[in-house]
């Protein structure tokens, strides 16, 4: 099909519930995608922080058909090899003890939510049961995520949202003495992500961290967006000097599949029992095995090579026209625009140049798959150098 006839099909059949760009993919191989008409792009956007090795790894595709033609679903009534050989690898690479797996990011901050308030009840009773966030914070699309978000622009229509949190501005040491003896835990992201791709300050960090210990308080680290490389360690959380008691992850744990998963630490390991949680489709086989793979291939020097490349694209992307600034970790960017230049109408002049970016609020967001090759990513910063220079 042309892109006229799937745009088509898709007016007619699917619920517009997105905007979507004008273009169609169709084949991919690492960072660069094809549209029906064979014009070549470079992925800046790993479909959202998800394509952890880009489009059709040669390896990934071998462990998840491998996988489907074994053994593509059982649900959680009974063991499998790829489910447990997972949650391993999660836990040696990260210090923490157990392993929960859900289908998406909203669906681990639920179960983590979930967690630290059994935690509190189970300890102290009722009426411990608040949970802090931040003002600018993203923590999913449900009812109870939504309310855990701290932006405005997303409460509305659904009303009502789930009652019990309570919203701080990020880095302001200050104001977490608001956290009184109604909280059962703080959750934060630690690069927010849809807020602008804003890292936290890591003394800021450690202060709630502290707080947290002292007070028999639950640390929920919300890294859906930030896990599995993204930020140049295998888990953000890594480079804050912390140990949380709840880590929640998506996006590129299943590099492209649905996978998501909730990490306990020595808290929080025995808290959920028979069935306080449960999801039908958590722990797939098959997303269990691609998730094992990318978590296998990402050894100490692959995670190296991501930190390199960040800062070459980050030193690439502060030095081009158009660009006031740019933030972020590893390989994750938030670029403030110059005044007069708007996110939109830079990314879809982008788009015709040849490269595909994504935007957070003002800024263009660029999540390059963490195997792009060095070529990939020189050809893609001259697409969108192209694309600032004709504004």
């Amino acid at each position: 099909m042309d892109f006229e006839e799937i745009k088509a099909l898709d007016d007619q059949y699917v619920a517009h519930t997105y905007v979507r760009f004008p273009l169609a993919l169709v084949r991919g191989e690492n960072a660069t995608v094809w549209d029906p008409n064979d014009k070549k792009y470079i992925d800046f956007t790993s479909g959202i922080g998800v394509n952890s090795f880009g489009f059709c790894d040669e390896g990934w595709v071998s462990a998840v058909t491998r996988q489907a033609g074994l053994l593509q679903h059982t649900s959680n009534l009974y063991y499998t090899e790829p489910c447990v050989e997972a949650a391993k690898l999660l836990c040696e690479r990260t210090g923490m003890k157990k392993v929960f797996f859900a289908n998406s990011g909203a669906e681990a901050n639920e179960g983590a939510i979930k967690t630290a308030r059994k935690y509190s009840f189970d300890k102290y009773g009722a009426g411990r049961d608040r949970i802090a966030t931040l003002y600018n914070s993203f923590h999913g699309r449900t009812v109870t995520t939504l309310a855990a978000t701290g932006q405005e622009v997303f409460h509305n229509y659904f009303f009502p949202f789930t009652e019990g949190f309570d919203y701080l501005p990020a880095n302001d040491a200050a104001a977490l003495s608001q956290i009184g003896d109604k909280h059962c835990a703080v959750m934060l992201e630690l690069v927010q992500g849809e807020g602008g791709v804003i890292p936290l300050d890591r003394a800021y960090v450690q202060a709630v961290a502290r707080l947290c210990a002292e007070r028999d308080i639950l640390l929920i680290v919300g890294e859906v967006q930030t896990g599995v490389g993204r930020t140049g360690t295998l888990y953000a959380f890594q480079q804050f000097g912390i140990t949380p008691d709840l880590v929640t992850s998506a996006k590129g744990l299943g590099g492209g599949l649905p996978l998501a998963a909730v990490l306990f630490g020595d808290k929080t390991e025995n808290v959920l029992g028979p069935g306080d949680h449960a999801t039908t489709f958590g722990g797939n086989p098959v997303a269990c095995a691609a998730a094992a793979y990318l978590l296998g291939r990402m050894d100490e020097f692959f995670l190296d090579e991501v930190a390199r490349k960040g800062e070459y694209l980050r030193e690439q992307l502060a030095g081009m026209h158009g660009i006031k600034s740019v933030s972020g970790m590893g390989m994750m960017f938030g670029a403030e625009l110059e005044e007069g230049l708007e996110a939109k109408t830079v990314l879809l002049e982008a788009m015709r140049q040849g490269v595909l970016v994504l935007t957070a609020k003002t800024k263009l967001r660029l999540l390059p798959p963490l195997s792009i090759t060095w070529h990939e990513m020189q050809t893609g910063l001259s697409a969108l150098e192209r694309a600032l220079a004709s504004f």
